[in-house]
């Protein structure tokens, strides 16, 4: 395996490497909603505030209505989260607010410590709300871990995708969310983050084949870690093996690969970036560089609350007729509709 490492089976938490944590990745098949936005159907059975069984195809997570992740402290790194399908609510310690999806991105730096809420509101009252979200850990060095809080959208419509097809007229599409791709550019990443420093080298892109297409994926420096996850399709062909859907490839960056897609559409999920290379110590939402940090956090959450929580409940969720928008922390509102 010249240009393959190692291949995993994916999980409901995908493993990454430096200077990637970890990737959370969420496929629910959520019914139709009710009045509160949560699901027209009956909990029973379900082991509500603590539900990740998949009982009938979706997860309630830590909701208890709206099934979601209510307010819970992060600090010392980054949540990137990709919600193609489905819509999330977000609610902060700040006051900044917002709801995305279908293809949006939100990019939030948690820094010296941010409370946020991520719930699933379920707007389609007459047919199925399904969601599928990535939300991937982007560590950050020891230089940045103190950093002021912030988040910034990358709205659907503007983040760039790149189109083309192999020798045989089978399509390609690259979803260019950090990085960039044949030249073009993905929007800028929160300005703190690893990735805002292009030597960096942080790719994230979401590519979809065509049935039966070839693509390859280039070469680049040495010294980056890079994976590439099949979470939808058949299988696919690449250095003499066949590799059903749902597992991760670790790559050798400096390697180029050729993926033979099979007989139905495949999607997948490249990251890469240099390594941070110092140590970690993580403890549920804190990462730091030392177990003293991370009492340092707890000490200091317990104390302040990281601002408090400006909102009437920790399940927050926004009125069911609004669309997608932000609200940051400094009042800039963004309207997408």
């Amino acid at each position: 395996m010249k240009a393959i490492k190692k291949i995993r089976q994916l999980g409901a938490q995908w493993e990454t490497q430096d200077p990637f944590l970890f990737c959370a990745y969420h496929l629910d098949n959520y019914p139709k909603g009710n009045d509160q936005l949560g699901p027209d159907a009956s909990l029973a059975g379900r082991n509500i505030g603590m539900d990740f069984h998949g009982k009938d195809g979706w997860n309630m997570y830590h909701g208890t209505t709206v099934p979601g992740f209510p307010a819970h402290p992060h600090r010392g790194f980054e949540t990137i989260t990709v919600v193609e399908r489905g819509l999330a609510d977000h609610s902060d310690s700040l006051g900044a607010a917002g709801r995305f999806g279908e293809g949006d991105v939100q990019w939030m730096t948690a820094g010296k410590g941010v409370q946020h809420s991520e719930m699933f509101p379920l707007l389609n009252q007459e047919g199925e709300n399904p969601l599928l979200l990535f939300q991937l850990w982007l560590n950050l060095p020891r230089a940045s871990k103190m950093v002021a809080p912030h988040y910034k959208m990358l709205w659907n419509e503007e983040i760039p995708i790149v189109s083309h097809q192999d020798e045989n007229s089978n399509d390609i599409k690259v979803k260019v969310i950090a990085g960039s791709y044949q030249d073009t550019e993905a929007l800028a990443p929160a300005p703190d983050s690893w990735a805002a420093q292009k030597e960096n080298g942080v790719e994230i892109w979401l590519v979809t084949l065509a049935p039966n297409a070839t693509w390859s994926i280039p070469k680049g420096l040495s010294n980056l870690n890079r994976t590439l996850y099949f979470y939808e399709g058949h299988e696919i062909a690449t250095e003499g093996y066949q590799i059903p859907k749902a597992h991760g490839l670790d790559l050798v960056s400096d390697e180029e690969i050729t993926i033979q897609n099979g007989n139905q559409t495949g999607s997948f999920l490249f990251i890469q970036g240099k390594p941070i290379g110092e140590p970690v110590a993580n403890q549920g939402p804190f990462v730091m560089n030392s177990y003293q940090e991370i009492n340092d956090a707890i000490q200091e959450y317990r104390q302040t609350e990281f601002g408090g929580w400006p909102w009437p409940t920790h399940d927050h969720t926004h009125a069911k007729e609004k669309g997608r928008f932000a609200i940051h922390a400094d009042g800039r509102e963004e309207i997408k509709d």
